[in-house]
């Protein structure tokens, strides 16, 4: 009996290229034009992040933290900071002067000062986070700020660590000015984007949002798959409407949420100046990064809290859905949905297959 038409459209074809050690598994899309999307398990997602990072420049054990966040990004489905973003780093760690070692400035028993060496922020701010935990366990808050760093991923990546020891982390970055300030038409504030996270009876309530209307990183996958923006996210270098992510790139993207997204923009830049970096960063370097973390128990019972935090997202996941809306949404619930569920497959981790190819150039 012959297989029906919808299944054969969805075979896998798998391939093995043994020069570059790609593995491909081609699903062909549903449209006339089919594309290939590559499907990796988590370890081999993981292979290729280190060999492509360490195959221009980059410490192995540096290497492995990013490829630890951008596998966990993957999984939590969300794909302009997984290994699409491999391409995006060679290019700024090629011509990049080898790191120095990262290095606590100054320490009190509720703050600390950390300068980055020159590393990558996937790494510093594992490390920052770390340290503000270390210290809340003694002082019930912390805060750190981390310099000398540059290009970040996933902010939920960050604060989670704390909320999962049942501690309230925030993470705030100031970066590379690529956004216009709000009625402006030049790049002034960075995506600036903002991260907090709450403990639970069961996962954390993780919030993370740029204060941009779009994230660099989108604007590079969009560029890379050679797919237009939505309107109404970016301008050109002329200060005009643009859906050319090239364009977008080259000129400024807008602010979120009209004039209280900028407002809210100032404020992180302004919280990464703690960190003593530039008032304006006009290149991939100098972040400025920002964490607070807080024990609950110093203002109530830690279980109470969590009790609380529980109660507040099945009220909120229980709201009467408007017309057309399918079920209310728990901010972060749908990235730990997808992680939980990813689990339980083989090969997890996609690739658009125009990237995986440009990745698997970048090993030769």
């Amino acid at each position: 009996m012959a297989t029906p038409l919808h299944q054969r459209k969805r075979y896998l074809l798998m391939t093995f290229n043994q020069e570059m050690g790609c593995l491909y598994s081609a699903v062909p899309s549903n449209n006339k034009s089919a594309t290939r999307t590559m499907r990796l398990s988590i370890i081999e997602a993981t292979d290729l992040a280190v060999r492509t990072l360490t195959r221009h420049g980059m410490r192995e054990h540096i290497a492995r933290m990013v490829a630890d966040h951008l596998v966990d990004a993957a999984l939590a489905g969300h794909e302009f900071s997984s290994l699409a973003r491999l391409p995006t780093l060679v290019e700024l760690i090629r011509n990049r002067p080898a790191a120095g070692e990262i290095r606590i400035e100054h320490e009190t028993q509720c703050s600390a000062a950390i300068d980055g060496g020159d590393n990558i922020a996937y790494a510093v701010s594992v490390i920052a986070i770390d340290k503000a935990i270390e210290l809340c366990h003694k002082s019930g808050i912390a805060v750190v700020t981390a310099n000398n760093t540059w290009f970040s991923g996933r902010l939920a990546y960050y604060v989670e660590r704390a909320a999962r020891q049942g501690f309230i982390g925030l993470h705030a970055i100031h970066g590379t000015a690529r956004t216009a300030p709000f009625g402006g038409t030049e790049p002034l504030m960075g995506t600036n984007p903002y991260a907090i996270a709450f403990p639970s009876k069961d996962d954390p309530i993780v919030i993370d949002m740029a204060m941009s209307a779009m994230t660099h990183g989108g604007a590079n996958l969009a560029k890379a798959k050679g797919v237009p923006l939505p309107p109404g996210l970016a301008i050109d270098k002329n200060g005009s409407p643009t859906t050319d992510p090239a364009a977008a790139l080259a000129g400024a993207f807008l602010t979120w949420g009209g004039h209280r997204g900028y407002a809210l923009s100032v404020a992180v830049q302004l919280l990464g100046l703690l960190a003593g970096n530039e008032v304006v960063v006009k290149d991939n370097s100098k972040f400025g990064l920002f964490f607070l973390v807080i024990d609950p128990a110093m203002l109530i019972s830690t279980e109470d809290f969590k009790s609380r935090v529980s109660e507040l997202r099945a009220l909120v996941a229980g709201n009467r859905p408007g017309r057309g809306v399918e079920k209310v949404r728990v901010p972060g619930d749908s990235s730990l949905r997808k992680r939980n569920g990813a689990a339980a497959v083989s090969h997890p981790i996609m690739l658009d297959d125009k990237i995986y190819t440009r990745v698997c150039e970048l090993l030769q």
